[in-house]
């Protein structure tokens, strides 16, 4: 059945509507059903499991900085001579990757990784430098206006001490 008003129809069902009004009440709350819980959890740890990888070697973390502490300042013992503090073993991959990580980024790599590093990458000069060519050697000259404003400048700076 369409249901109709004075300015026309709606082209709904009367159905429908009671349907959707039902909807909007307060509904009652649904018992667990337990069996399907369980079986949701079950399906949550397989898939846990599935793309849990279990990491036995650990390692300290070569790309934070350590801050490497004294020993105590009154501490009489050397270090050396203890006996209980076993001597730390070094893997010699961790050292690689520690050396690699502190490295900079022109040692890291053979071109720039980004475009930001691209600017100051290459630092060779392109043509040596060559102080008796003039056209690329400009040192400082003094003309008698720039000595002059030197001096005034200077004394300017001077009296403003002064006071």
């Amino acid at each position: 059945a369409v249901v109709s008003t004075q300015s026309g129809h709606y082209g709904r069902d009367t159905n429908y509507i009671l349907r959707t009004c039902k909807m909007a009440q307060k509904s009652e709350p649904v018992p667990l059903n337990f069996v399907h819980q369980n079986a949701i959890l079950c399906e949550t740890i397989k898939k846990e499991q599935r793309h849990q990888k279990l990491h036995k070697d650990y390692r300290v973390n070569p790309f934070k900085k350590m801050h490497v502490l004294a020993s105590k300042p009154n501490s009489n013992v050397e270090d050396d001579t203890q006996e209980d503090v076993a001597a730390p073993v070094f893997d010699d991959q961790y050292i690689n990757i520690f050396k690699k990580a502190r490295e900079v980024p022109t040692e890291k790599y053979e071109y720039p990784q980004t475009e930001s590093q691209a600017y100051g990458w290459f630092t060779t000069p392109l043509i040596d430098s060559d102080r008796s060519d003039i056209r690329l050697h400009h040192p400082r000259t003094m003309s008698e206006v720039t000595k002059y404003m030197d001096a005034a400048w200077r004394l300017k700076e001077q009296s403003e001490n002064m006071q």
